[in-house]
C-alpha cells in the first residue's frame, strides 16, 4: 500500500528524478476507488513502476538496486538517506523503510576486490566484510597493506 510514498521518497533521495504517473482504482476497480495501483517514476534517467501488490508481494534480497558512488560523500549521503527508518546490512547493503534492498557501492570497489594482486584484494575483501557502510579510505588502506 506504500507505492506512492516509496516513489516520493526515492525521487527525493536521487537527483534528476521525478514521479511520472500515478494510476488509481476507478469506481469499477477491484480495490477502493481512488486507491493507488501503480506509480511510474524515474530515478536518474531510469524508469521504474511501483505496484501496490499486497502482502503476498514482499521484497527479498533477491532483488536489489546498486548505487554506484564516486566518493565517500556520496556513499555517506545515500547510506544515510536509505537507511533512515530501515536496516543497515553488511558490506554496503541497506534495506530501506519499505523493505527494498540497496547496495551502496564505491565505484573503486571492483578494482580493489578484483585486482591482479590477490593478496592485496583479499586484504580489501577482509576489511569490507567487517563493515556495514563502506569506507573507501579504509578499503584502500587495507588494499595497500597500510
Amino acid at each position: 500500500t506504500e507505492a506512492e510514498e516509496a516513489a516520493e521518497f526515492y525521487t527525493s533521495v536521487f537527483d534528476n528524478s521525478r514521479i511520472l504517473e500515478v494510476t488509481r482504482y476507478g469506481p469499477d476497480g477491484p480495490g477502493p476507488e481512488g486507491r493507488v495501483i501503480t506509480v511510474s517514476f524515474e530515478l536518474v534517467g531510469r524508469e521504474y513502476v511501483a505496484l501496490n501488490g499486497g502482502p503476498q508481494s514482499a521484497f527479498t534480497e533477491a532483488v536489489s538496486f546498486q548505487v554506484p558512488c564516486t566518493s565517500q560523500d556520496e556513499v555517506d549521503k545515500y547510506w544515510t538517506a536509505l537507511s533512515d527508518g530501515g536496516e543497515e546490512g553488511r558490506c554496503g547493503w541497506v534495506k530501506d523503510r519499505f523493505g527494498l534492498s540497496w547496495q551502496v557501492m564505491p565505484t573503486v570497489l571492483p578494482e580493489l576486490l578484483g585486482g591482479q594482486d590477490t593478496a592485496r584484494s583479499q586484504r580489501a575483501m577482509q576489511a569490507m566484510l567487517q563493515m556495514k557502510k563502506l569506507d573507501i579510505a579504509a578499503l584502500q588502506r587495507a588494499y595497500d597493506g597500510a
